[in-house]
């Protein structure tokens, strides 16, 4: 059933920051959108209200057993004006398949994605311009009952935020050191590895936080079952070029499947460039260097786009890809995927949604 969304005006607008000082996620725009959910109401009361701090019951269940979810893509502003999203329809199709996992009701994807275009196109003036800068979109869900008991909430509450960013990484291009981790693990098949979930990030920053001590800037995620096939680098998919071939994991129920992979898979097929998802351990990747075969490593996700790999240690032993410098394959699906965002080359697959066409907001 349709629904209209409400917006509700904020009486002073906020100062915007200097573009050379966003970072990332650290400002947030002027209003967002809330919609509730009830067991007996479902869906319900969608607006987009003034950005401000939400109030919960100690008693919510979100504190208590983690029922919360999240997505996040980006908003462009092209060099003729125009506001665009890359690829949202597959963050709307993953949020619910959080959503399944999690036992958080269902939500209605075209009218969370118009809600999305309304918000975005309030806060237009809030996109900076230039090069690796967005605005970048976090909707999410979190269970509001007050209740202890261990079961699925019967509330929720869905909200989408703003935050206008510059490169994920300072130097974004600059190939990364990295740190193969064996002692903790990711996810498990069969558990929550394959949808955003904030428990999963939660569980990742002891490795983070150990890798960085030791001078590494990511981890790169063994599976937990044998602790050495490859799985995820950090937040990001994961991608080796061996011998003119490019291998990614294969989907196994605790990689997430994320949108930018699934372009670069695109992407590559598109060029005619051998690309194969598959099943690779540590000692392939290894062994194919010792072999001079591993040509570039590069991760993939929404916020550094592409992320190129420099080097790899593992079990005490460091290999260098490409000198590390950034491989031309690397640097072509870069310029390829933030061009088409950018609109500043073809957009082949129909991947860019533009803003303009949404419904008024009442």
């Amino acid at each position: 059933m349709k629904q209209d969304i409400a917006f509700i005006q904020r009486e002073e607008l906020k100062a915007k920051p200097e573009p050379v000082s966003l970072g990332f996620g650290n400002y947030y725009t002027d209003y967002m959108f809330v919609m509730d959910y009830h067991i007996d109401s479902g869906w319900h009361d969608p607006r987009i209200v003034p950005y401000e701090p939400i109030t919960l019951d100690p008693a919510a269940m979100v504190f208590h057993y983690g029922q919360a979810i999240f997505e996040g893509l980006k908003a462009y502003k092209t060099a003729d004006g125009t506001i665009q999203l890359f690829r949202p329809e597959k963050n709307m199709n993953r949020l619910n398949e959080s959503c399944a996992r999690l036992c958080i009701p269902q939500i209605d994807e075209q009218l969370l994605l118009n809600a999305i275009k309304q918000l975005v196109s309030i806060e237009k003036d809030w996109i900076p311009e230039g090069e690796g800068m967005s605005l970048y979109i976090r909707p999410f869900i979190l269970a509001t009952e007050p209740h202890l008991g261990v079961r699925p909430s019967h509330q929720y509450k869905l909200l989408v935020i703003l935050s206008p960013s510059g490169a994920y990484y300072g130097s974004q291009l600059s190939p990364v050191k990295i740190h193969v981790e064996e002692h903790y693990v990711r996810a498990v098949i069969g558990g929550v590895g394959h949808v955003k979930t904030s428990g999963n990030y939660a569980a990742s920053l002891k490795a983070q936080e150990e890798a960085e001590e030791k001078g590494y800037a990511q981890i790169l995620w063994l599976d937990a079952k044998e602790n050495k096939y490859v799985e995820e680098v950090g937040s990001m998919n994961i991608f080796f070029k061996i011998n003119g071939e490019v291998v990614t994991p294969k989907l196994n129920g605790s990689i997430l499947p994320g949108v930018t992979r699934d372009s670069v898979i695109q992407l590559l097929k598109h060029w005619e460039v051998p690309v194969r998802e598959a099943r690779i351990s540590i000692e392939d990747i290894f062994a194919a260097h010792e072999r001079g075969e591993l040509e570039e490593v590069f991760g993939s996700g929404t916020a550094a786009v592409i992320s190129p790999v420099g080097e790899l240690n593992w079990n005490g032993k460091s290999i260098v890809i490409n000198e590390q410098q950034i491989g031309q394959l690397s640097q072509r699906i870069y310029d390829a995927i933030t061009g088409i965002q950018l609109g500043k080359v073809e957009d082949p697959f129909d991947w860019t949604v533009k803003v303009d066409r949404v419904e008024s907001v009442l």
